[in-house]
């Protein structure tokens, strides 16, 4: 029943998810990181962008920013040309699709994990000297981070799934071999069952081991 599966590279295409996700994660991590860190900042400039970024970015289909990267940023504006490879370029682009529209997300969640720590901290560190940034860096992010390991779970689990999105500019990763093989094969039920038994089998494990992160780490108020 599983012989036509030996036709089809299914565990290359599930690593290539993989590095996706991973890629991903860290790019949104990092770039959502600065981006909760304005939103929460002193200065009305960095507010204003950080806050238009993410009202803008999360209301707009990740489709629409995964096409924008390939159609915009490199057939227009060039962006990556002078690349012969273009699976590993259009990989590239996808990555930068997904961190640019994830880390608003990570932004949101961080976000709300600075707002949970009391604000009587962040005073006092501020009166033995300290500035905005010592402040953020040593003192109200490490309890934010602490705060949403839950909801950063969600985030990474949805991510690993938005990763299908990145066959609309021919990644070769689980979606698009799905797609490959519902074409050749009579198979859709079966086909379809393999694919989602593969992704549960991505996203169930981290929901379980962040989940038991977050209890562990969580801040005892």
């Amino acid at each position: 029943m599983f012989d036509f599966l030996d036709r089809y590279d299914l565990l290359g295409a599930f690593w290539t998810t993989v590095q996706l996700t991973v890629l991903s994660a860290i790019g949104s991590l990092i770039w959502g990181t600065l981006l909760a860190a304005m939103r929460v900042g002193p200065v009305p400039l960095m507010r204003g962008f950080g806050a238009a970024y993410v009202n803008t970015v999360r209301n707009i289909p990740l489709t629409v920013i995964i096409l924008f990267t390939s159609l915009g940023l490199n057939q227009t504006l060039g962006v990556g040309s002078g690349s012969t490879d273009f699976a590993a370029l259009n990989f590239r682009l996808a990555v930068l699709g997904l961190i640019a529209y994830t880390s608003a997300f990570v932004c949101e969640a961080l976000r709300a994990g600075i707002n949970t720590v009391p604000v009587g901290q962040a005073e006092a560190a501020r009166a033995l000297g300290l500035s905005f940034t010592q402040v953020l860096t040593l003192v109200v992010l490490p309890q934010a981070f602490r705060s949403v390991v839950g909801p950063l779970a969600n985030v990474l689990i949805a991510l690993t799934k938005n990763t299908t999105v990145a066959a609309a500019i021919g990644v070769t990763e689980a979606a698009l071999l799905m797609k490959e093989m519902i074409e050749n094969e009579a198979q859709l039920l079966l086909i379809s069952a393999v694919i989602a038994f593969g992704f549960v089998c991505l996203t169930l494990p981290t929901g379980l081991i962040l989940g038991w992160v977050g209890k562990k780490v969580a801040v005892k108020r």
